[in-house]
């Protein structure tokens, strides 16, 4: 079926119907319409596209807790595959068209709960935990970091920024520096007046335990 839609965001006074025929039959005008998998509508918001998106995820996510108890069903590990592979795609597919309209509190919201309740589920933990400890626990990236990593390799892509732009890429946490391989050493002038304490978190790598060297000085220590 044949739709017209009048796309402006301007507030004007006159008459927002239009009268559009093909082939002497009357098109119906719609205030919003689906293209390529994107909702649009006549204001531009993407506020029913973004309603769609996050109430699809969420179905998905309840589905899933189903299969995914705390002694029984889907682990984690397959919880986090079924997300980046599944639940993650829906929410970055046109992301670069409607990315400016996310940082809205009331479509933001939208965005935390799903966020929130994939990450309740991979983690098992109680619902009082807060968004920040879900994500660390999990080690999932934000889905706004996402959304902003996804737009910057599309606008690096189709040339709209620099070439040399900086983008993250996702990293195991056993592929993170340990920290006594990127220890910092600090000349004292003042070595004398200064007592050092050796300290350990007991971590070990192929080259030893990690150690940290603290200088403490009339009771305030760097």
């Amino acid at each position: 079926m044949d739709l017209i839609m009048l796309m402006t965001r301007r507030k004007r006074k006159e008459c927002k119907e239009l009268d559009v025929y093909l082939n002497n039959k009357p098109l119906m005008q719609v205030h919003s319409l689906k293209y390529l998998g994107i909702i649009l509508d006549s204001k531009l918001t993407f506020r029913e596209h973004i309603t769609y998106i996050t109430e699809k995820c969420t179905k998905l996510i309840f589905i899933l807790s189903k299969s995914a108890k705390f002694n029984w069903g889907l682990n984690h590990a397959a919880l986090k595959t079924i997300y980046k592979g599944g639940i993650l795609p829906l929410l970055q597919y046109g992301a670069p068209v409607w990315i400016n309209a996310i940082d809205k509190a009331c479509y933001k919201l939208k965005r935390v709960r799903v966020q929130r309740l994939i990450n309740i589920e991979i983690t098992k933990a109680y619902r009082t935990v807060s968004n920040e400890a879900l994500c660390i626990l999990t080690g999932l990236t934000s889905i706004a970091i996402k959304l902003e990593e996804l737009v910057k390799l599309y606008q690096l892509t189709t040339g709209n920024i620099k070439d040399d732009a900086m983008i993250d890429h996702d990293t195991e946490i056993k592929q993170w520096p340990h920290l006594a391989e990127t220890t910092t050493i600090l000349n004292d002038k003042n070595e004398g007046a200064s007592s050092i304490q050796i300290y350990t978190d007991g971590s070990k790598t192929k080259q030893g335990v990690g150690a940290g060297i603290a200088i403490f000085r009339s009771g305030i220590h760097t």
